[in-house]
């Protein structure tokens, strides 16, 4: 894929705050490619550079350095205005004194659209978020899902080439914020739309992507498809922030087999003899009788109704195991043996 064919393309692009060029750069350097009609999310922790990023996706900030190009076009020293990009904040933003078909229809109001037309727009738009018969109401009257659907629909009616979410589901609760996913991944394949996404949910990010984009400290730790990020991580860090695994350090024979304690583990991947990290991810431990794996003893428990979440101590340190079993509840103090599953198991060479 090129800058002339991708939907939205970096090429070495920096960002710095401050004037002074020896302030640090919020952004390091950076490329990548989004794909037309493609979702990608950029994944990370605060202050990694990802809203940044989007925001220079946007026109909202310039890049000290390096080329932006959306659609095949170099957009790098245009402003939001010319970009053909629309962008959904956190806060909706919407205008209460305004119903909800005059938000959606406010951009095409003032683009010089006329107002029959334009409501004939909103209405689709509505429409395509599955809020029919709601164009009259204030937002006022709506719940926190459905002005999402608004604030969704207010950027859709612009018929962007570009659309961006900055960390959209941040203020739903856990069901809306599953439903709405699902939502923005429907309309985004229905549509065909290009799409870049911000959060800091590693499991908003595998639920809604074809590429995300780990960020660390202001460069690219590693970009992929979710299924290469959760079991192919490239480096310590990312291990780590997918999945919410835990590391630990362990060492790799001649054969590459690795040595996990008492525990061997043979990844998908060659590994080189020497050290070693393991990323086990929570929901990997099989819990066992005890005297085979790993020797653990039961310190915490908490239930969460669809699973319990276990502490084992064990000479690897503190353990947190996820268990779907609900048939055979463990007490504190329990002895058990830990082994590990196939999956949500992985291993990345130590530089």
């Amino acid at each position: 894929m090129s800058a002339s064919t991708a939907g939205i393309a970096f090429q070495g692009v920096t960002k710095r705050y401050s004037s002074d060029p020896n302030a640090p750069l919020a952004v390091k350097g950076i490329s990548f490619e989004v794909a037309r009609g493609t979702l990608t999310t950029i994944l990370g922790p605060s202050g990694c550079g990802k809203t940044t990023t989007l925001r220079m996706i946007a026109g909202l900030e310039s890049p000290t350095s390096g080329s932006i190009f959306i659609d095949g076009k170099d957009v790098t020293t245009l402003g939001p205005a010319d970009r053909n990009v629309s962008m959904m904040f956190q806060s909706y933003a919407l205008f209460p004194h305004m119903d909800v078909a005059e938000n959606v229809m406010y951009g095409l109001r003032m683009s010089g659209i006329p107002k029959a037309a334009a409501r004939t727009r909103a209405v689709e738009a509505l429409r395509n978020v599955g809020l029919v018969g709601f164009d009259e109401r204030l937002p006022s009257e709506l719940s926190g899902g459905q002005q999402q659907r608004v604030a969704l629909a207010r950027a859709l009616v612009l018929e962007p080439a570009v659309l961006l979410f900055d960390e959209p589901l941040s203020n739903l609760d856990a069901r809306l914020r599953r439903e709405m996913r699902e939502e923005i991944r429907s309309l985004q394949q229905r549509l065909q739309l290009t799409v870049a996404y911000v959060t800091h949910d590693q499991s908003e990010a595998l639920a809604v992507s074809d590429q995300i984009i780990v960020m660390d400290h202001g460069v690219i730790a590693q970009r992929g498809t979710p299924q290469d990020l959760y079991e192919f991580p490239a480096s310590e860090f990312v291990a780590g922030f997918m999945g919410e695994a835990m590391l630990f350090p362990a060492k790799a024979d001649a054969g590459g087999t690795v040595a996990l304690g008492p525990l061997r583990i043979k990844p998908r991947q060659g590994m080189v003899e020497g050290a070693v990290k393991v990323a086990v991810r929570p929901e990997a431990w099989h819990i066992g009788p005890p005297g085979n794996g790993l020797e653990a003893r039961l310190s915490k428990l908490a239930y969460l109704g669809s699973n319990y979440e276990y502490t084992f101590e064990t000479e690897l340190g503190p353990i947190f195991v996820v268990s779907s079993n609900l048939a055979r509840v463990l007490d504190i103090g329990t002895d058990v043996g830990l082994g590990l599953a196939d999956h949500g198991v992985s291993v990345v060479q130590v530089p």
